[in-house]
């Protein structure tokens, strides 16, 4: 595998089929967007077996592949612009918004490489070469400015196909992209390709009395980009099937003497801050936090649909000492994450914002959690509809994203494809850790049983 190489075959760029007057102006930023500026791009994707129908063409399956991505971005027309800036005066500051001016579209290439599908199921460990099925490689989403906002890779294997899929994250965070990405396998398998069951909702929420644009205080844009620093990382995915994970939520709510209340995912998240903390060896008396992404969108008042197509996602966290974290059970730390999400709401929520549009910034990872060294950080869910989008190549064998985002400490959850509550891990750990951690009793304990 160290030798293979990914070719492309070709390059082009799609464009929406239709576009309306409305889909021609200009798009304002939210703040959840703008603190993005500096991050990576998302980019995840799915792996599917070659068919076995000798009638398949990887050209006509290419060719639908564009015309429904062209109709699916006449809904999601965000997708085909570019990020434009306007520098502004007394004081300098900047404005980052959506043009879909003069913009050739969302990028679309065909590659290949000569892997098996067992090639990637098979180790250990992610193989490096899954990197390179993503387009951006290392963007941030500044970058947009010049890069399509959304590029897909489709990579043929000699016994299978991958889709990738690169989207800018000032665009979109995870339901955007998931709903994106199941719009799209919708509209490959109608027949009129012309409507999607679940349109979404493009125009940007602002608090009342806020936007609807912002200026970012800052001369010159090197004043916001840094990019991400990653470290020599192993990257791992474990699987819990929906038995082990049933045994874990029992465990954890007969310790908090609870009925039910804390969820399988906080049960899950607490296990793995508790397991990955031990594989650190930290002392006793260090700090140590686990955190969750939480989607806004129903926690304000009144709530945002969940077809609202940008960012609106915030993060909570628990913290804890060491010593105490591993002194107490799973259920004492699967309690301390229940309480941190369930006293979030639409206070918390506009206080942020408040607090953003007085002192404007973006997120810069390396100092979010790159100098963390004793932080947990939980991300996307398996809430996520990934093993239904089969443009009629089946059920997909597996869920892979590429480099953004990804540091010591970083948990990808993703849906067990065997459905049922069954649940993946991506753990990211320094090499050193992750000898420990898949070791780790406790955990391995509820993974593959």
């Amino acid at each position: 595998m160290d030798s293979a190489n990914v070719e492309i075959i070709s390059d082009c760029f799609v464009k929406p089929k239709f576009l309306s007057e409305e889909a021609k102006k200009p798009i304002h930023l939210s703040s959840w967007d703008l603190m993005m500026a500096t991050l990576n791009y998302i980019s995840t994707g799915l792996l599917f077996p070659l068919p076995k129908n000798q009638d398949f063409s990887i050209t006509t399956f290419l060719e639908d592949l564009k015309d429904s991505l062209s109709a699916t971005l006449t809904h999601f027309h965000p997708l085909a612009a570019r990020l434009a800036t306007v520098k502004q005066q007394n004081p300098s500051s900047l404005v980052i918004f959506l043009n879909p001016e003069n913009s050739p579209g969302a990028r679309f290439i065909h590659s290949a490489v000569n892997l098996t599908v067992a090639d990637l199921l098979t180790p250990t460990d992610v193989p490096e070469i899954v990197e390179s099925f993503f387009d951006h490689y290392k963007a941030i989403n500044h970058d947009g400015h010049e890069l399509s906002l959304l590029s897909v890779q489709v990579t043929e294997l000699t016994d299978g196909i991958f889709i990738g899929c690169s989207i800018n994250h000032m665009v979109v965070d995870g339901t955007s992209y998931w709903h994106f990405f199941n719009s799209w396998s919708e509209m490959f398998n109608s027949k009129s390709r012309d409507s999607i069951s679940r349109p979404p909702i493009l125009d940007r929420w602002f608090q009342e009395g806020s936007g609807p644009f912002f200026a970012l205080p800052f001369t010159h844009e090197d004043q916001i980009i840094k990019r991400p620093n990653q470290p020599m990382l192993r990257k791992r995915f474990f699987r819990c099937s929906s038995h082990s994970l049933s045994k874990l939520k029992a465990k954890v709510n007969s310790e908090c003497n609870a009925t039910k209340i804390i969820s399988t995912l906080q049960s899950l998240s607490a296990l793995v801050w508790r397991c990955v903390t031990r594989a650190r060896r930290l002392s006793a008396g260090e700090q140590t936090t686990c955190g969750f992404p939480v989607n806004d969108r129903s926690r304000l008042s009144p709530p945002v649909p969940e077809t609202y197509f940008g960012n609106m996602v915030n993060g909570v966290s628990a913290r804890s000492t060491a010593g105490e974290l591993l002194d107490h059970g799973v259920g004492w730390a699967a309690l301390r994450l229940h309480e941190a999400v369930v006293n979030y709401g639409d206070k918390d929520i506009k206080e942020k914002i408040d607090f953003w549009v007085k002192r404007p910034f973006v997120v810069k990872l390396d100092e979010l959690f790159g100098r963390n060294k004793s932080c947990v950080q939980m991300a996307w869910s398996p809430r996520f509809d990934m093993y239904g989008n089969e443009f009629e190549l089946g059920k997909p064998l597996a869920v892979f994203s590429g480099y953004s985002y990804k540091f010591d400490g970083k948990v990808t959850l993703y849906p067990g494809r065997e459905g049922k509550g069954s649940m993946d891990l991506e753990v990211c750990l320094l090499p050193e850790n992750m000898a420990a951690f898949e070791s780790d009793e406790e955990f391995m304990s509820i993974v593959n049983e």
